[in-house]
């Protein structure tokens, strides 16, 4: 019976393990040390330029490059007020107001408090956060750096905000569940880097891995809704968009981008050749990426380039140059061809290099790119609300003008014409795309 037992719990921790799979950095192999014992330098904080600014100014830049603004603002609401919805397959949760205010928001949390609920997903209150706060990423974040992000959101104007309830599923709705999952997912320890690499490259892991998190859009989730690290950064769906690869695949990924080209896409939001942000990355792009330091971003490159190719179904990057005339081309239907010809034409032309904008160019993007057309559709419906100097001609929404048979025409139209494959959506596709935007 105790062999039995014995050989019962070693499964079981066999199983677990495989589940949780690889920290984020295992690809590389390299001994990982305690920051104090890394002899290149500190990775983490703020850049060399501003090592001397204030706490606040360094908390400022420290809570940009974690973005922490687009998941806490609703949509026409205070900024770090919460409310911002995030549409789940088992319902819909809603983001904490984490400005200072003592009732509704954080204004009560002491430091201890704060870094509970960064690095360990535990309210003031003791109830478990969900993954939805990227705690598992945060708890990455040094001390000095969440406290730092914490003093510059206690200087905000506090904002009296309740959100709305959850609306989420039986078990998804248990709270309590999140210690268990924590117990296996969250690893609770800070950034430790790699005397195996340079201190461009750790500063690069320290931005990308805890603050930007990006593994939490760009890597797929594992039975147990964590980040599967055997596929690092191979793409994923989010809220109704798909993530990309940024891995270092050359058909998928960013092997075949130069260095500017991926510096360029983070900090402005576009690649001639190779797309223009929408969706939740052009809001990173906006409110978290484009105010980085040149260095900053060039650290995040080097990290990136390193990733390892991964096993991806997503779509080549590859597509042969539209004809000049209407009258030339595929047409996946005439309904198709007539809404883009209505609607869409002026801004991108019949060849889908723009005259207005190099930012709506079509061609070589990789949304459109993709048979799938999940990005074609979601900016069809919700157009494009970008926010820095450079991107400061939007897209308008068409998700109210248009019905659902017309959306899947034109966007089946538009992949067919500009993308290496044409999508084939029907209006139940489109249906439940809006569903989950």
């Amino acid at each position: 019976m105790i062999g039995a037992a014995i050989a019962g719990a070693v499964v079981a921790l066999g199983a677990v393990w495989y589940v949780r799979g690889p920290g984020p950095l295992a690809f590389t192999g390299g001994k990982n040390v305690a920051v104090a014992d890394y002899k290149e330098g500190d990775p983490t904080g703020v850049p060399a330029d501003m090592r001397q600014a204030s706490l606040l100014e360094r908390g400022k830049y420290l809570a940009e490059a974690a973005d922490c603004v687009v998941c806490h603002t609703a949509p026409g609401g205070r900024k770090y007020a919460g409310g911002f919805a995030f549409k789940l397959p088992f319902g819909t949760m809603y983001s904490t107001n984490i400005t200072p205010d003592s009732e509704t928001g954080i204004g009560k949390y002491t430091d201890q408090e704060f870094l509970d609920a960064m690095h360990r997903g535990v309210r003031r209150d003791g109830a478990r956060l969900y993954p939805a706060m990227p705690y598992t990423s945060y708890t990455f974040v040094t001390d000095a750096d969440a406290l730092a992000i914490k003093a510059y959101l206690f200087s905000l104007v506090p904002v009296r905000a309740v959100p709305p309830a959850n609306s989420l599923m039986f078990p998804f709705n248990q709270r309590w569940a999140m210690a268990f999952w924590s117990v296996v997912f969250n690893p609770d320890t800070r950034f430790r880097p790699d005397t195996s690499q340079s201190l461009k490259w750790n500063r690069g892991a320290y931005l990308a891995e805890a603050l930007a998190h990006c593994g939490e859009c760009h890597t797929p989730r594992n039975i147990g809704f964590a980040l599967d690290n055997r596929k690092k950064f191979a793409g994923a769906p989010v809220a109704g968009w798909h993530a990309s690869d940024i891995s270092s695949d050359r058909t998928t990924g960013l092997g075949g981008w130069t260095d500017d080209d991926i510096a360029s896409y983070l900090s402005v939001g576009h690649v001639s050749g190779r797309g223009t942000a929408s969706g939740p990355m052009g809001e990173a792009v906006d409110h978290s990426f484009s105010k980085m330091t040149k260095t900053d971003i060039d650290a995040m490159v080097t990290f990136l380039r390193s990733v390892p190719p991964a096993t991806s179904s997503g779509p080549s990057l590859k597509s042969a140059p539209a004809p000049l005339s209407h009258t030339d081309g595929a047409t996946a239907s005439l309904l198709g061809k007539k809404v883009f010809e209505g609607a869409c034409v002026s801004c991108h032309g019949w060849s889908g290099e723009s005259a207005v904008s190099k930012f709506a160019t079509l061609t070589g993007s990789s949304a459109v790119n993709d048979p799938s057309a999940v990005n074609v559709v979601q900016i069809v419906i919700s157009g494009t609300r970008r926010l820095t100097p450079s991107s400061a001609l939007s897209m308008p929404s068409f998700g109210h003008a248009f019905s659902d048979d017309e959306i899947a025409a034109v966007v089946n139209y538009v992949t067919a014409r500009f993308g290496a494959k044409g999508s084939s959506l029907t209006a139940r596709d489109i249906a439940d795309l809006r569903a989950q935007n």
